[in-house]
């Protein structure tokens, strides 16, 4: 089996290996990988970090040994926690990175310029983190500032504070304690919502005072109730509240 990392600033992971195929996930700078199966062009991979399987273009890849992989696996994780940042390589070269992105400096063998978090924080730091990505555009697949999707911007904001989420909002319901009311929640807690067939297809981050920051057009704040999410600018519920899972 091989193993590889993201050298770059984003790589799109996409459902087949054709460059129009859907965007599944996203890989960011320092992001370590599987290789399930090798193409000419294309490698089908599987992120460490969440599992998520998709294909990836070989010529945005470095290709790492298991001793390597195990190294990163194991190493403690920095993340960066600056909307832009860069490292810069033995060349001199400087390569962007965005928040989120893993910083291995001697691994990676860069210098990185900017700040990490490099320990798990404690809950109120969440929303510090949710609010940068405010106004970010929804993309489907997403998972930076440029563009991010419901559950990519979940997952990066718990992650950049040390916690495990995994990437879809279905797999997300299914972790954390579940609570019976929006009055039992607190900032940093998570709510779902699920549509006309039952199925949990979006999530956001709990705030005080009944608000919510999501992804709907953009990373936005709206009102949350026991019906579901209050849309101010479109006088209108927009999401159906299905369950608040507390995670951490």
């Amino acid at each position: 089996m091989q193993y590889g990392i993201c050298p770059i600033s984003i790589v799109p992971v996409r459902a087949l290996p054709e460059e129009a195929s859907e965007m599944v996930t996203q890989l960011l700078f320092g992001e370590h990988f599987k290789v399930l199966e090798s193409r000419k062009r294309w490698s089908k991979i599987r992120v460490a970090f969440d599992k998520r399987e998709g294909w990836v273009l070989n010529t945005q890849l470095d290709f790492i040994t298991r001793d390597e992989y195990d190294q990163i696996q194991h190493a403690p994780k920095n993340y960066a926690s600056e909307l832009i940042s860069y490292v810069e390589r033995q060349s001199s070269m400087l390569v962007p990175v965005l928040i989120g992105s893993c910083i291995n400096e001697k691994l990676s063998q860069v210098k990185f310029e900017g700040n990490l978090i490099s320990s798990r924080q404690v809950k109120d730091n969440l929303i510090k983190i949710a609010l940068l990505y405010l106004n970010a555009p929804e993309l489907w697949g997403g998972k930076t500032p440029f563009g991010i999707d419901a559950s990519g911007f979940t997952q990066m904001v718990y992650k950049i504070n040390g916690y495990h989420l995994l990437r879809s909002a279905q797999e997300q319901a299914n972790q954390g304690i579940p609570l019976s009311f929006v009055e039992e929640s607190e900032a940093g807690d998570l709510a779902f919502f699920d549509n006309s067939n039952g199925i949990i297809d979006h999530v956001g981050i709990i705030m005080d005072n009944n608000y919510i920051i999501h992804v709907n057009g953009v990373v936005r704040i709206d009102r949350l109730d026991h019906t579901g999410i209050f849309n101010n600018d479109q006088r209108n519920y927009t999401h159906k509240l299905r369950v608040i899972k507390k995670v951490i």
